[in-house]
């Protein structure tokens, strides 16, 4: 691994800048520095945004077979290059070597994936002789590319979610201008690396770097941003939503996801599932196991092998192939952690296994008798720590699930068919995942929540669809 800080440049238009100030990347394992990246300007975010519309409207329309092309390319180079692109994600974030690898290759897949339904953006024809006014008409609609699109990242997903936002806009002809996360820069600008590699006109993709504060509100309130899309917290989700204005926006902001484990289950699978699904990243996962419901005849047995499967966690390097979950973003997240749980057990709660924290990693938790109004059991916790409950039945298991303000994915294990069905209607989410985790989840599926999780869908297909708009052709042959 290199020691050596690493100087950064932002991408702008096609050309790597500099900046007069920079800011610090650490990694949070040991808190060493380990970049520095540009701060960015109002300035710089007002070129971005001039020049990505010149790129856009000089590019209009954008043939379907070139855009497909750069996309492959940029699969092929993060291919060619992914032990630098895994590198830089286990540095800069919480996941370990082995988490590192596995997203890199779900980049790779999404922009694949983003080629590919390029060509089916499609319309459709229309009878409108289905009306007498229709009689000797005849017509279609097809889609076009809505412009230029703000895209603001979240630190947790650094590449692949980038790649959720970029494959999609390119692949359907817009430009982009990503803001991503301040904790965890340099993978999207590695992934923007490989779109100036890979022949995108100059212009089509900005990378800017920076403080929200300073760079975020411009891109945001922008008239000449045509659409937000975001992924992040519901407070910040509400103020872009409200300073955007008439615009497109697509949001995913988050979740408390319910797992309910009946008595016909598999226990063992479902132990397995809820074990990866509540830790992974640390528990940094916004579709990661937060509560789970037990129905009372297998509670104890769930309970006991949950404890026995995560106490065999390794918690430490992230560089260790070994090591099962490293630290969580920065200290400060962990800190917030520990004070939730610690007023969670002020309260009544009783810590099952873990509890404890060491600077930025918190170990993975398990807490019972959690009253169902205390702040860890109805915000998002975005850590490692679940919350399991026994319950009565499956309708008592979706009233509980329900009681939230979240709604983006939820889990069931059930060999009863009508079951399934029952939670399938009744829950209210975005996703239900049968006999896997809430945390299951393929970037070719829509994706998306109801209530505080978020506007819109997500997925390759479902963004293409948001970021392009329809428009209607008809022909009067009288």
């Amino acid at each position: 691994m290199q020691l050596k800080v690493k100087q950064e440049k932002m991408l702008i238009a096609g050309q790597w800048i500099a900046a007069d100030q920079t800011f610090d990347v650490y990694d949070p394992q040991d808190n060493r520095l380990i970049a520095k990246v540009p701060l960015a300007t109002e300035n710089d975010m007002l070129m971005a945004i001039e020049k990505a519309e010149e790129a856009f409207l000089s590019n209009k329309p954008w043939p379907t077979h070139e855009r497909m092309a750069v996309l492959q390319r940029v699969a092929s180079y993060i291919e060619e290059n992914k032990e630098r692109y895994v590198e830089t994600l286990a540095l800069e974030g919480s996941k370990t070597i082995n988490e590192a690898r596995m997203e890199v290759k779900r980049a790779i897949q999404t922009i694949q994936i983003s080629a590919e339904e390029a060509r089916r953006i499609n319309g459709e024809t229309i009878n409108f002789d289905q009306s007498e006014s229709g009689e000797n008409r005849v017509g279609y609609y097809y889609r076009f590319p809505v412009g230029v699109i703000g895209a603001i990242t979240p630190f947790n997903d650094p590449l692949n979610l980038v790649a959720h936002k970029v494959g999609p806009a390119i692949a359907s002809g817009n430009a982009v201008i990503v803001k991503p996360a301040s904790d965890t820069p340099l993978s999207a600008l590695l992934l923007a690396e490989a779109f100036t590699k890979s022949g995108l006109p100059a212009g089509m993709l900005s990378v800017v770097t920076g403080s929200g504060r300073d760079v975020g509100d411009v891109l945001v309130t922008h008239p000449s941003i045509t659409m937000i899309t975001f992924t992040g917290g519901v407070d910040v989700g509400k103020k872009i939503a409200h300073k955007a204005g008439v615009k497109k926006v697509g949001m995913e902001l988050g979740s408390n996801s319910p797992v309910i484990v009946l008595n016909d289950a598999d226990v063992e699978k479902a132990v397995a599932a809820c074990v990866s699904g509540a830790f992974t990243v640390a528990g940094q996962n916004c579709i990661g196991v937060q509560r789970v419901y037990v129905e009372k005849e297998v509670y104890d047995q769930f309970l006991e092998l949950y404890k026995q499967s995560t106490s065999e966690l390794q918690l430490g390097d992230k560089l260790d192939p070994l090591t099962d979950i490293g630290p969580m973003i920065n200290e400060r997240e962990a800190k917030r952690v520990e004070a939730w749980v610690n007023q969670a057990v002020a309260e009544g709660a009783k810590i099952q296994i873990g509890g404890k924290r060491e600077r930025a990693f918190y170990y993975p938790t398990i807490l019972t008798d959690v009253p169902i109004n205390a702040v860890i059991a109805q915000e998002e916790i975005f850590g490692p720590v679940v919350l399991v409950y026994s319950v009565d039945d499956v309708h008592q298991a979706i009233a509980q699930s329900n009681a939230v303000d979240f709604g983006l994915q939820a889990g069931i294990f059930t060999k009863d068919v009508g079951n399934a069905f029952l939670t399938i209607q009744k829950l209210e989410v975005g996703g239900i995942m049968v006999n896997d985790s809430s945390d299951y989840r393929i970037d070719a599926m829509p994706f998306g929540g109801v209530k505080q999780s978020g506007l819109g869908r997500e997925g390759i297909k479902s963004s293409i669809e948001a970021m392009t708009e329809q428009k209607v052709v008809s022909f009067n042959l009288n």
